[in-house]
């Protein structure tokens, strides 16, 4: 997709300027001013821009119906606590592309229709899940394809790359697995962090979605799991930057910890403000809306940001010939809100308990805005 950005008009300007000119500087400038407006329109012709939409989205719960002995699904089938039927399902698989189909198409000066170039996903059950969602009618003319592994997470969710292969291509992906320190979880097991490498418009791209250990058993005690889990990345990330040290790096995900917790900030070592970065480094564009108190979920009336997109150094450079990055961006449209009972103003999510609510998920999705001038 390509944008051009409209060139200033001076003529306005200059009469604000200039309220009390005479008569004959008037007829001076009358004849001065398409002058100045064609030397004008010939150093400010439309730059135009492509653009790519880059998102991440907590899916809440995204199961098939079918029992899988191997997870603890139980719940989510017909004979659950939660009578989780196809009907169920199906309204699910539609509500979550119907959030996904409108991501990054509506920005104002952007003109986006096809949505993010990929997005990474999370709480996401198997390749059956994924399939439904790809081939839904609102995102099949997209030809969305995806990447998936299967973890050891004991309620059988992962995570997971949806890509848009008119603007990314794979080249490699792998899952990398995250021990969990002893005592920090009832489990053994969580999410491992999913690996892609791939080329978005020519320009070589890493890309790592997660979905970190929860907070459940209390935020000190599982903050161990959480820094294992930025310790892949970060060890990911040096291997990288060993290798290529120019190379453009997202981290992605449901991190479960806010932006400004030690995982982030001293783990990850990512930094607020895009002019304090330097080589090998993260940039974490969510610092600011997190201090203004703008999440991506609620819990206890307290909004928290856990839903992130970090980016390495390269990627800040507004002045290069590849893509850099715009603007940082939580999609929470008015349809997505909860309008009702005790969760109102949350995210309006898919269960209320047992209870299926309808919704979309407990999380809103997040999206960097990428740019890349056309020459």
């Amino acid at each position: 997709m390509c944008i051009c950005l409209k060139p200033i008009i001076f003529k306005e300007i200059l009469m604000r300027l200039l309220p009390n000119i005479n008569i004959m500087f008037s007829r001076l400038l009358f004849i001065l001013l398409p002058v100045v407006l064609l030397f004008n329109t010939a150093l400010a012709q439309k730059q135009q821009y492509k653009v790519a939409i880059v998102a991440f989205y907590n899916c809440e719960n995204f199961y098939d119906t079918t029992n899988n002995p191997a997870v603890n699904d139980d719940e989510f089938t017909p004979e659950g606590e939660k009578r989780y039927n196809s009907a169920i399902y199906l309204d699910k698989v539609g509500k979550l592309a119907s959030v996904i189909s409108k991501i990054g198409t509506d920005i104002n000066h952007l003109s986006n229709t096809d949505g993010p170039a990929f997005i990474g996903v999370a709480e996401i059950e198997n390749d059956t899940v994924l399939n439904d969602l790809v081939h839904h009618p609102l995102l099949q003319k997209r030809h969305y394809q995806f990447v998936h592994y299967d973890s050891k997470d004991v309620r059988g969710v992962d995570v997971a790359f949806i890509y848009n292969p008119k603007y990314f291509t794979v080249e490699s992906s792998k899952p990398l697995f995250v021990a969990l320190p002893g005592g920090s979880k009832e489990s053994r097991y969580t999410r491992d962090v999913l690996l892609v490498k791939g080329k978005m418009d020519g320009e070589t791209i890493y890309v790592m979605v997660n979905h970190w250990p929860s907070r459940l058993g209390g935020e000190e005690r599982s903050a161990p799991a959480r820094a294992a889990a930025a310790a892949v990345c970060k060890t990911q990330m040096d291997e990288i930057y060993q290798k290529d040290p120019t190379a453009k790096v997202i981290i992605m995900g449901d991190l479960n910890d806010d932006p400004i917790s030690p995982s982030i900030t001293k783990v990850l070592k990512a930094k607020a403000k895009a002019e304090d970065v330097h080589a090998g480094e993260l940039f974490n564009p969510w610092v600011d809306l997190y201090k203004r108190g703008i999440g991506t979920l609620a819990y206890q009336d307290a909004w928290g940001l856990f839903d992130q997109i970090m980016i390495s150094y390269p990627w800040l450079d507004k002045k290069q010939d590849g893509f850099f990055y715009y603007q940082p961006f939580i999609f929470n449209r008015e349809f997505m809100v909860e309008n009702t009972g005790h969760f109102k103003g949350y995210p309006m999510r898919t269960w209320d308990g047992n209870s299926y609510r309808g919704g979309y998920s407990d999380h809103f999705p997040t999206y960097l805005v990428m740019l890349k001038r056309v020459k």
